[in-house]
């Protein structure tokens, strides 16, 4: 069945990009109700955003929605994750500012808020998008891909020229927690230069040494070094899963990416729904249920990944 949360569960902290000060408060919702954002300063216009493919904009470094009215939401990809990871279907995210709050980089800190708040399931059932057929989409070396598979799998490499970085690449299916197991903890990342650069072009101005992971060269300039040796490929999977979630539902199907970012499965959303031969809904039965990223996850698991 679908699934919310049982109860309010309440983040607070400046938005990575704005370095704004911002609150955010899930709610309970209905089945089939999604997952949307209402900003609470907003009084002249709908206030309200679905976090759906379609409703994606161009935006530098982040994955940002838009409604009909110019009202956006931007940086939603960390929370989107955690969403899907913990195995949360519906809820409402009511925001007092642009962008969602960078807390520690990653999606654990949502995580441990959403399981502390618990899960309640709905009457609805629950469906899933099957992926039929191979679709993709490229970018000059850049590459994103969904292909046929029983469950999500994500499938990502990359490659930097930073030592730091590096080349690195990594496989996971998705089923029985592994977002929360593997993923969850993995910061965003980033070289001394970008942060020069954005800070000069009045971006990542709540950025700092503890919600990012920054690099130069063969240096790791943030205090404690890596989480996982292989931190910014995990990472890359976890903003996947976090923009894969914008299809509106659990995706069964393989998702390869080559040095791919947020605009990039965005575009291959869009190819996927553009195509009827490519996808088709599915009724989820409780095998399939179970493979889905935040099925079988529960607090204490949670907590003990981090």
């Amino acid at each position: 069945m679908q699934m919310t949360i049982a109860k309010p569960v309440a983040f607070e902290g400046v938005g990575l990009h704005t370095g704004a000060p911002v609150r955010m408060v899930l709610h309970p919702a209905p089945s089939d109700h999604g997952i949307v954002f209402r900003r609470t300063d907003i009084t002249d216009r709908n206030p309200r955003i679905a976090a759906i493919w379609d409703r994606v904009t161009p935006s530098k470094l982040c994955t940002l929605i838009e409604n009909e009215d110019g009202v956006s939401v931007s940086t939603i990809e960390h929370i989107m994750a955690a969403l899907v990871g913990a195995g949360v279907h519906n809820t409402l995210i009511e925001i007092d500012g642009p962008e969602v709050p960078i807390l520690d980089g990653s999606s654990a800190e949502f995580v441990a808020g959403i399981q502390a708040a618990g899960l309640r399931a709905l009457s609805g059932a629950l469906r899933a998008i099957r992926v039929l057929k191979p679709v993709e989409v490229r970018e000059g070396e850049a590459v994103a891909r969904l292909e046929p598979a029983a469950s999500l799998v994500i499938d990502f490499s990359i490659d930097f020229a930073d030592a730091a970085i590096g080349k690195q690449e990594k496989r996971l299916n998705m089923a029985n927690g592994a977002f929360v197991r593997e993923l969850m903890d993995s910061r965003t990342f980033c070289r001394q230069a970008d942060v020069d650069f954005m800070r000069a072009n009045g971006l990542a101005l709540g950025g700092t040494y503890e919600n990012a992971v920054v690099v130069d060269g063969d240096k790791v300039l943030s205090p404690g070094g890596l989480r996982h040796a292989d931190e910014p490929v995990r990472h890359k999977m976890l903003d996947a899963l976090g923009d894969l979630a914008l299809a509106g539902a659990p995706i069964l199907g393989r998702y390869v990416g080559a040095r791919a970012g947020h605009a990039m499965t965005n575009r291959l959303l869009r190819a996927l729904f553009a195509d009827p031969e490519a996808w088709e809904w599915e009724t989820c039965s409780p095998a399939q249920a179970y493979s889905l990223p935040g099925a079988g996850v529960c607090r204490a698991a949670g907590l003990a990944a981090r």
